[in-house]
């Protein structure tokens, strides 16, 4: 039956389904039939040309456990023998690969759409590609989505109950060879989390790219601080042929602002439950997505798991010809059961930026951090602003304002010899607020280079003007700009059984308003990283008031910071504030 928990959650009327093959993809009309897609057809104009023949299974019903029915279309090789299945589970129209949404957003991005066959659900893999390699691709209209009916429920329980039963019923069909996998960036990734979770008997193993775990931590209120804007932004493709409802979950943050409510605890990933191989990709600079990777990757009960930092942004990464041949050397050797050396690959692979195109890639570690990785901390001297290794004996206070500029303050050290910092960071701030009762405290790490200047770097191909100024001041999952966090002072309260002295974590289920004159500890957990910095070369931590990296996508407003009276971080003494990086003791 369906989930108990939606009876916690609030729902408002789904958008408009616009059924007319262009808003939606031109495959998108309902029809459930089989179609034979020929070798050498061109889906759209400007996709890539099919490279083999290929069976569509259209608007295919599948029946879950409470009666619903949903849809999905299905590619198959032209194949006698029985085949693996894909799958891509998310809310994004199952035959949108050529709605102009989205080849827009890749024209923006500098990709183009040549990369693929038109047939690629958003996030998801391209069938054309798996076709002809002797795998199937089912690509699901989720509940509630498109023609696929009840109402759609957003990131917890009820995805992962349908998914699971999307799984079982793929692995009966006949062309079935009895294994799945899941794979896919973005929403395709944290979905991931929570269907793996619950254990299908038929789920073979899974490839996360790059998706959030929590979807109160990771999401809505991002180190306690309520983000409305790019929720908004997605909920947007809760899109329904059938007058179905949305869960919303803007009316949701207002409903439920802790996160020990009902509806948020059922949003939290279990990893530790999820037992089949896994793939797991992440990279440092994905500002919606690094925090819940890490943490899904750090938790996951696999056996069997491996962990690849890149340095790109998850789409280019996701869909690069090596990567996609990579994958397959995966996929193949437990869903194809080929003897191909997978079981060999380094267990972790992670990345060292400089942000001057000195990259260093694909590093091998059995464990992230790697183990000569030590955390160092590097204490504050308001007097200088600098950063230094012992405290300072007494405290000087550095004072700023959110309602003047600067609204920040800030600290650096300057190496005098090379120096790496791969792992966990966080800082320890003691701070008071006078004439108000709260603060929204922002983080960030930077790089000088030896004249001053801030450094940072595009992950994706486009670096045109238009993006230069998207990403100067926001959209900060395409541009890296080092290692970050957020937090509310009210919200402050340590998760004493997950929190560690490398990685502070929050129960956010209580609201402590900061008395006048009152100092407080904040343990702020930051981004993991892994930087370089040459002799001469700056770091600088950066306090302020605001949210100095931006929105993560163009077009979309970042959080706003409640913030108001005089910030004061105290520098010394018994409030001897100090950043805390994993400092790489040898490379």
């Amino acid at each position: 039956m369906t989930t108990k928990i939606t009876e916690k959650m609030y729902f408002s009327p789904s958008f408009e389904y616009i059924d007319n093959g262009i808003e939606h993809g031109v495959l998108s009309p309902f029809e459930t039939k089989e179609v034979i897609l020929k070798k050498g057809q061109v889906i759209a104009e400007g996709f890539k040309p099919l490279t083999c023949d290929i069976k569509m299974l259209k608007d295919i019903p599948v029946k879950l456990r409470d009666g619903v029915t949903i849809y999905t279309d299905i590619y198959l090789p032209i194949s006698e023998e029985q085949v693996p299945v894909l799958i891509a589970w998310s809310p994004y129209g199952k035959s949108a690969g050529t709605a102009p949404r989205y080849k827009n957003l890749f024209q923006m991005l500098g990709m183009g759409n040549q990369w693929n066959s038109g047939l690629t659900k958003f996030e998801a893999p391209d069938p054309a590609y798996w076709c002809a390699h002797g795998y199937a691709v089912c690509n699901p209209d989720m509940r509630g989505i498109a023609h696929s009916e009840g109402d759609t429920t957003m990131i917890g329980s009820q995805e992962a109950e349908d998914g699971y039963d999307l799984i079982e019923w793929l692995a009966t069909q006949s062309w079935c060879n009895g294994k799945t996998a899941l794979t896919g960036t973005s929403y395709l990734a944290f979905s991931q989390w929570f269907i793996a979770s619950t254990q299908p008997p038929h789920l073979t193993c899974i490839n996360p790219t790059e998706g959030l775990a929590d979807g109160y931590r990771d999401l809505a209120f991002i180190g306690g601080i309520p983000d409305e804007n790019f929720i908004e932004r997605l909920q947007i493709n809760h899109v329904s042929a059938k007058g179905a409802k949305r869960e919303d979950l803007v009316k949701e943050m207002k409903a439920y602002p802790l996160a020990d409510a009902e509806v948020w605890k059922d949003k939290v990933a279990d990893a530790s439950a999820i037992t089949v191989p896994a793939f797991v990709i992440a990279s440092y600079s994905n500002t919606l997505h690094t925090m819940g990777t890490f943490r899904s990757w750090r938790s996951l009960g696999s056996q069997e798991k491996w962990l690849r930092i890149h340095d790109s942004q998850e789409w280019p990464y996701y869909y690069d010809e090596n990567n996609t041949e990579e994958l397959r050397r995966f996929f193949d050797y437990y869903l194809l059961e080929k003897d191909n050396g997978w079981d060999k690959t380094p267990r972790v692979r992670y990345s060292l930026i400089d942000f001057q195109g000195g990259n260093q890639t694909d590093l091998q570690s059995e464990v992230f951090p790697p183990a000569s990785s030590e955390n160092k901390r590097y204490y504050m001297n308001g007097k200088f602003r600098t950063l230094q290794e012992n405290p300072e004996l007494e405290d000087f206070p550095v004072m700023y304002s959110p309602e003047s500029l600067p609204g920040r303050t800030s600290f650096q050290m300057t190496f005098d010899e090379e120096t790496q910092f791969v792992g966990y960071p966080k800082a320890k701030l003691f701070m008071e607020v006078d004439g108000y009762d709260d603060m929204d405290v922002f983080v960030w790490v930077q790089k000088l280079d030896k004249f001053g200047n801030v450094l940072s770097e595009f992950v994706v191909p486009n670096h045109g003007a238009a993006l230069q100024d998207f990403t100067q001041e926001g959209a900060s999952a395409l541009r890296y700009k080092g290692s970050w966090g957020r937090l509310r002072a009210s919200m402050r309260h340590i998760d004493k059984e997950l929190a560690t002295d490398e990685i502070p974590a929050y129960t956010f289920d209580r609201v402590e308003k900061l008395a006048s004159g009152e100092i407080i500890a904040l343990d702020i957990v930051l981004s993991p990283l892994g930087l370089s910095y040459k002799a001469g070369e700056t770091l600088r931590i950066v306090i302020s008031t605001k949210d100095e990296l931006g929105s993560v996508m163009p077009g979309t407003p970042g959080c706003t910071p409640d913030n108001k009276g005089i910030h004061t971080l105290h520098t010394g003494g018994e409030y001897a504030s100090y950043l805390q990086l994993p400092l790489l003791t040898t490379f």
